[in-house]
């Protein structure tokens, strides 16, 4: 197959033939026809990450396609189902899987991390019966394959995490994938959304996402201009970039008993989180780590009826031949960039 991979840790990212997946006993190998440029990968590649274990690796977590193949314990799915997978892959059976937290399982893999991602035209996924999402006939594979990790994570950090209620202020701190997912979702639930970004191109995706105010975060302190649009700090505030001055300004950004949830990510980065505030204004501070398969149905739902439209947030498709320099870039253009291994000429 073809393939996205790196030999070192920050070395060059490279397209070459690697050798096909087979699926485990209780897995399945999946044919990618569109895997989602994130963050997180940037992480991996850069060795932020320590489930990387052995080079060369190939990236990729999130990412819709064909069942090409399943293992023999597997029961829930055939080849040709059209699927997409949270990105984390829960184990079914540890204590924290069977209480129904597959997206914190004691025992998880993530493709791209765990093993070989899907920046290639082919991928194995552990555990299929309890992973696998039916993708909608009429759902667009691009569309799909952004669920897995920056749609799904927002839906559940606003929503269920958050608890987001209508007439609330949101803030939203970073205005890439997760981030304007986040705005669309709390949008959608009838919140008034503040976006925060230093990128004025990220801002005007976030207004067309539904946000109503706007925080250019390298004008000023971004927390005191969050509080004194919504008069006095917002209910729920979200980092959804991942650094120590959104997370403290998402934190500094709340009103009375408000409530932070992290989900960019932090790796090694030291946090002075002012928790003198935290305690004298009673704020919950919340992490939130993707969704499980067995909660998407709800969401899916608010997308077929129209009230979410993920596939707004796509703002550029490209093929493998583009990825590895879109990874390491990643951040200069704005919204959701999708990978079609198969696209002809790198892709558009």
């Amino acid at each position: 197959m073809r393939a996205v991979a790196f030999d070192i840790f920050g070395g060059e990212l490279d397209v070459r033939e690697l050798p096909d997946p087979s699926p485990a006993p209780h897995g399945a190998v999946i044919k990618v026809e569109a895997t989602g440029l994130c963050r997180s990968d940037w992480h991996g590649w850069q060795g932020h990450d320590p489930d990387i274990t052995a080079l060369p690796h190939v990236p990729g977590h999130e990412l819709a396609g064909v069942v090409e193949a399943v293992g023999s314990d597997v029961r829930g799915w055939r080849p040709g189902a059209r699927v997409t997978l949270p990105f984390v892959c829960a184990c079914g059976s540890c204590a924290t899987c069977v209480t129904g937290d597959q997206q914190v399982c004691e025992r998880q893999t993530q493709p791209g991390f765990t093993h070989w991602g899907s920046y290639a035209e082919f991928v194995a996924v552990h555990h299929a019966d309890v992973n696998l999402v039916a993708v909608p006939e009429d759902m667009a594979y691009v569309t799909a394959a952004g669920l897995g990790c920056r749609f799904a994570t927002a839906f559940r950090a606003v929503a269920q995490v958050g608890e987001v209620r209508p007439g609330e202020w949101v803030a939203v701190h970073g205005c890439g994938g997760v981030g304007l997912s986040a705005v669309m979702i709390a949008t959608a639930a009838g919140a008034r959304v503040v976006a925060v970004d230093i990128s004025t191109d990220a801002l005007h995706l976030a207004e067309q996402a539904g946000a109503t105010h706007f925080v250019n975060g390298s004008a000023g302190d971004a927390a005191a201009q969050v509080r004194e649009l919504t008069r006095g700090g917002a209910h729920l505030s979200v980092d959804a970039l991942g650094s120590p001055r959104t997370c403290v300004a998402s934190v500094e950004s709340l009103r009375r008993r408000g409530r932070h949830v992290q989900v960019g990510l932090l790796p090694g980065a030291p946090t002075p989180v002012p928790m003198d505030r935290v305690i004298g204004h009673e704020l919950r501070l919340l992490g939130s780590h993707g969704m499980a398969a067995h909660a998407y149905p709800p969401m899916l739902e608010l997308i077929r009826a129209g009230v979410l439209h993920p596939d707004q947030l796509i703002t550029r498709t490209i093929g493998l031949g583009d990825a590895g320099k879109a990874l390491a870039s990643i951040g200069s253009v704005p919204g959701v960039t999708m990978i079609v291994p198969r696209a002809p000429h790198g892709g558009s």
